[in-house]
């Protein structure tokens, strides 16, 4: 087995009431354990990939010598695979405050707030399903969004701090209020205060 569903660090209530138990179970236990499986299906088909790091593959999909169906699914399966172990775990009930990624955004953004503005602004103005990110490229940071789960991987980037802002991550609590998500997705993101 190629890849495994990584446990969660926390309780599935924990991020209540921003986040409801219920979603992070569907989104956690089902959408991500379906990439997980994809994932580890197309990897059964390639034994030579299936000792390379995830994200060696993903930075490098373009060069793999496989079919372009195959490229697809590790694109699909291993970003949604990626973005949601980052996803994970940055979250959480309790503050384990990142000092030096806090500094970075604050000598890149101004403050914390101008961050945060940014961030929503990439995740309220991608149409339909996919990713806002935070991210390091080429040592600096920089903020934009991914459609589906295409991951910053695939561009050569590190990603920091992701908001999942395909529907299953919200709609159960939020319906169709993706901004009121995103500002409930700031409560409990553990890594910045």
């Amino acid at each position: 087995m190629y890849a495994t569903l990584p446990e969660l660090d926390y309780d599935i209530t924990a991020l209540e009431p921003f986040i409801d138990a219920r979603t992070m179970q569907i989104h956690h236990d089902k959408h991500h354990a379906l990439y997980v499986d994809k994932l580890n299906s197309v990897m059964d088909k390639h034994a030579e990939l299936a000792k390379t790091d995830l994200k060696d593959l993903m930075k490098n999909l373009t060069e793999l010598n496989i079919d372009e169906a195959d490229k697809t699914l590790i694109k699909n399966h291993g970003g949604g695979h990626l973005n949601h172990s980052l996803f994970w775990s940055i979250l959480g009930s309790k503050k384990d405050i990142d000092e030096v990624l806090t500094q970075k955004i604050m000598d890149q953004f101004s403050s914390i707030t101008n961050f945060k503005s940014e961030l929503t602004q990439a995740g309220l103005n991608r149409f339909g399903s996919g990713w806002a990110w935070l991210v390091e490229s080429s040592g600096k940071l920089k903020i934009y969004s991914t459609a589906n789960q295409d991951s910053p991987y695939l561009q050569g980037d590190t990603p920091l701090i992701g908001i999942d802002v395909w529907e299953h991550a919200y709609y159960l609590k939020y319906q169709n209020l993706r901004a009121d998500y995103i500002e409930a997705f700031f409560k409990v993101l553990k890594i910045i205060d």
